[in-house]
């Protein structure tokens, strides 16, 4: 992974690998119950051990999400929201926590937005890079460009089909950290983290990933404690997403601080 002393996302991880823990990064769509909820929802995360705040960008053919958070972010296009709309939720949180945030968008989205543009955007939000979920780095020409023009941190997924050469391109182009995918299909609370993760996440460190997070799954700070045992970090998306669902702002608190606990030697 390319060493950036100016990647916040990346300094967050080692800060927390080096006190012999691992990160907890936290995923919400925007938009989701609604804007003002979701700001909310978001700064929650930051007060209850989130190390990094995942902002979702809901849209219209999420292929990769879960049924939980399909749903999440149809009601939020459903209530209005718009991709313009995603850079004020994430200044509105930046303005308010220290941990640093980045968007997870499907690639679409950001080339009809304007890919340069969408960079500039996004650092004025104070955004610190984006996770592509659909976007492999032998296509992501253009966003490698405007990331290494603006800082940006570039998220690429890693999965266990991956071919060695692809965990290393991803490894090599990423900047933050290399989101491990722990099991194959779409994303959603499961009871078991897959045991491919920690393959995935050996595989990726023989390729020199210095900073791999596993997502996809994840539920329990158990879970969380399980994931930090072998990786760097761990992602949890459905199950904040359910919780806020449920329980709105405080119901989202309590779960954050209830996964950070995992967190916890």
């Amino acid at each position: 992974m390319s060493t950036v002393t100016g990647s916040s996302v990346e300094r967050a991880i080692a800060a927390r690998t080096a006190a012999g823990s691992g990160a907890l990064i936290g995923y919400l769509p925007a938009g989701f119950p609604d804007i003002d909820t979701s700001i909310e929802a978001a700064v929650a995360l930051a007060e209850n051990g989130v190390d990094v705040i995942e902002l979702g960008l809901p849209y219209s053919d999420p292929v990769m999400d879960g049924p939980i958070i399909q749903h999440a972010t149809q009601q939020s296009l459903a209530g209005g929201f718009k991709l313009r709309h995603g850079f004020e939720v994430m200044a509105a949180i930046t303005s308010r926590v220290e941990v640093p945030v980045v968007f997870m968008s499907y690639w679409n989205p950001v080339v009809q937005y304007g890919t340069e543009r969408f960079a500039d955007d996004m650092v004025t939000a104070g955004g610190a890079g984006m996770i592509t979920p659909d976007l492999i780095v032998d296509e992501a020409a253009a966003w490698l460009a405007a990331s290494e023009r603006t800082g940006l941190d570039r998220i690429f997924l890693s999965a266990p089909s991956s071919t060695e050469d692809r965990l290393r391109s991803a490894v090599e182009h990423s900047r933050g950290f290399v989101y491990a995918v722990s099991t194959m299909g779409i994303t959603g609370a499961r009871q078991d983290v897959d045991i491919a993760a920690k393959a995935l996440v050996a595989r990726l460190r023989a390729v020199g990933s210095t900073s791999a997070c596993v997502g996809l799954g994840i539920s329990s700070a158990d879970q969380v404690r399980e994931v930090l045992g072998y990786a760097d970090g761990a992602i949890v998306g459905s199950a904040l997403v359910s919780a806020l669902r449920d329980g709105g702002v405080r119901g989202v608190a309590s779960t954050a601080a209830s996964l950070a606990a995992g967190t916890r030697l």
